[in-house]
């Protein structure tokens, strides 16, 4: 099983015929991913050959949808036009969009996950400034290298691009049913939260590991949730312990004020809602294994 994107899923890439969509196109087809089509409207009813593989062009998400039965989107736009791109996934009322650009301006992250709410919230997004979604050998939308884990038994829901793929690297030898990174930047569409409750639901994930970050409170939030809502084991990691108070850190969401938003606060939320913390990736990833070790 897999939570958001499976085998059957049919994915089109806005943005693929440009340098970034077009290398991780031809990744995700490598990996098994179902890429039924990109999108350009400067380039529409032409094709991509990816190593013998022709992709078709259209000019529209909702071209694409009609002609495809496309479910997934993944946007490689560049920062200025990705909300616009959002926006017209979001009208064509596709389910799912994996929002794989960096940079994107915080007030144009707001305006398309407002226009998703004012127009139903039909379109899940994940993102901005994400590394994707991957479920191990049934298909993988983004950036995550297909290669590093094989499917299994843990859900994965991070902040941190980096480190989804050194979890999931340790705790190959295990598997993940999907992993999800959900970005780090101050508005992003999809939570801690959301992943927590799909894996909750998803009778073939056993347990769950969540990777956050100082700043903010998700963390907080999270932890609130997993105490009333998850009753699978999660065992969590927070990246910062050694951040330097007050200081915006690498992401744009990282931000320490007070006691409010540090590594130890974090720690000590989750801790309380039963949830085993790691100091640093590789004592998580023991952790880990402790616990599936069980099952």
């Amino acid at each position: 099983m897999a939570i958001w994107l499976t085998k059957d899923s049919k994915v089109i890439v806005q943005g693929m015929t440009g340098s970034e969509g077009s290398k991780h196109t031809r990744r995700m087809l490598a990996a098994g991913t179902q890429i039924v089509g990109g999108v350009n409207p400067r380039k529409a009813g032409t094709s991509v050959d990816f190593d013998g593989t022709a992709v078709p062009v259209f000019g529209s998400v909702a071209d694409a949808m009609k002609e495809t039965g496309a479910d997934v989107t993944v946007i490689f736009v560049p920062p200025a036009y990705t909300k616009d791109a959002v926006v017209e996934a979001i009208d064509a009322g596709i389910g799912l969009a994996v929002v794989i650009t960096e940079g994107v301006p915080v007030h144009d992250t707001a305006a398309f996950w407002a226009h998703a709410v004012e127009t139903g919230n039909k379109t899940r997004i994940i993102g901005p400034n994400c590394p994707g979604v991957a479920s191990p050998g049934a298909s993988n939308a983004g950036i995550i290298p297909a290669d590093i884990s094989g499917s299994g038994r843990i859900g994965l829901v991070s902040k941190s691009g980096t480190l989804t793929y050194q979890l999931m690297y340790e705790l190959r030898d295990i598997g993940f049913s999907t992993a999800v990174g959900i970005g780090g930047d101050p508005i992003i569409g999809t939570t801690h939260i959301d992943a927590l409750a799909a894996f909750q639901d998803d009778p073939e994930t056993e347990a769950i590991v969540m990777i956050g970050e100082i700043g903010g409170d998700a963390e907080e939030r999270a932890a609130e949730f997993i105490k009333n809502h998850v009753t699978k084991p999660v065992v969590g990691y927070i990246a910062g312990f050694t951040a330097p108070p007050g200081k915006t850190m690498g992401h744009a969401g990282a931000i320490i004020s007070g006691s409010s938003g540090t590594a130890d606060a974090k720690k000590a939320a989750l801790e309380a809602a039963g949830v085993k913390v790691g100091k640093t990736p590789s004592e998580t990833a023991r952790l880990m294994r402790e616990v599936m070790s069980g099952r």
